[in-house]
Formats: structure tokens, C-alpha cells, sequence
């Protein structure tokens, strides 16, 4: 059954090593295994995430991954400091301040990895 199975997400990268450098010296993530054009990184919780070398890195405009944090103000200035840059939306129901929006449901910033991949540190309120 599905629901027995672990899950892994899965993000493009055009390139490996500028991607593996992202990760690792912006976000602090070690990878846990690395074979020829990919590798996973695994969370403390149990999941983990797979980087691979593609050309259709970036092309998503969507959210790709989200990690749920305990204080997302601490999470984005530790990230700031590293050298991540967040971005800033004013939408219809979502408008960032200083890089953070605040809905009924959640606290969440936004940033590109390396690759153009859309990532999301978040908050529950």
C-alpha cells in the first residue's frame, strides 16, 4: 500500500555542482547519498529529497517543497545570513512584508534555489 511506502521529493537541477553547493553552503544540508548527475538529502523527520541533473530545472512556477518550521522569522533571517535572497509577491490574497506573508493558516516565505526551483519555509499560526 502507498500509504506504507516512503515519499522523497523530487527537484531539477541543470547543474549538479552549482546545485549541491546551494544546498549545502546556503541551506546547510548534507547530502546523505551522491551518484553520477543526482543526489538525496533526508530530513530528521524521515522524508528526503532528490536533486537530479535535468534541463527542465526551473521551469515550474509553482511552490516545489516547503519545510514547516517552529519560527519562520528565525528560519529566514538564518537564511538571509547565508545568502538566500526571498522573494516578494503582491497578489490578490497574498502580499509579502520583508519577504514574509501572513495568511489565516500559515506565516510562509518564499525563495529560488539555484536552479529556479521554488522553495518555502512556512509557519503554522
Amino acid at each position: 500500500m502507498l500509504s506504507q511506502l516512503e515519499t522523497v521529493a523530487v527537484l531539477p537541477a541543470r547543474d549538479i555542482k552549482r546545485a549541491r553547493s546551494f544546498y549545502t553552503d546556503k541551506l546547510g544540508l548534507e547530502p546523505t547519498d551522491v551518484r553520477e548527475g543526482e543526489m538525496r538529502f533526508r530530513t530528521p523527520s524521515g522524508g528526503s529529497v532528490l536533486v537530479y541533473e535535468t534541463e527542465n530545472a526551473g521551469t515550474a512556477k509553482n511552490t516545489a517543497l516547503i519545510w514547516m518550521a517552529d519560527d519562520v522569522d528565525a528560519e529566514v533571517a538564518r537564511l538571509r545570513e547565508a545568502g538566500v535572497v526571498f522573494e516578494e509577491y503582491d497578489l490578490p490574497g497574498l502580499k509579502t512584508e520583508n519577504g514574509i506573508a501572513t495568511t489565516d493558516q500559515e506565516r510562509a516565505a518564499w525563495f529560488k534555489d539555484s536552479e529556479g526551483n521554488i522553495l518555502c519555509v512556512a509557519q503554522e499560526v
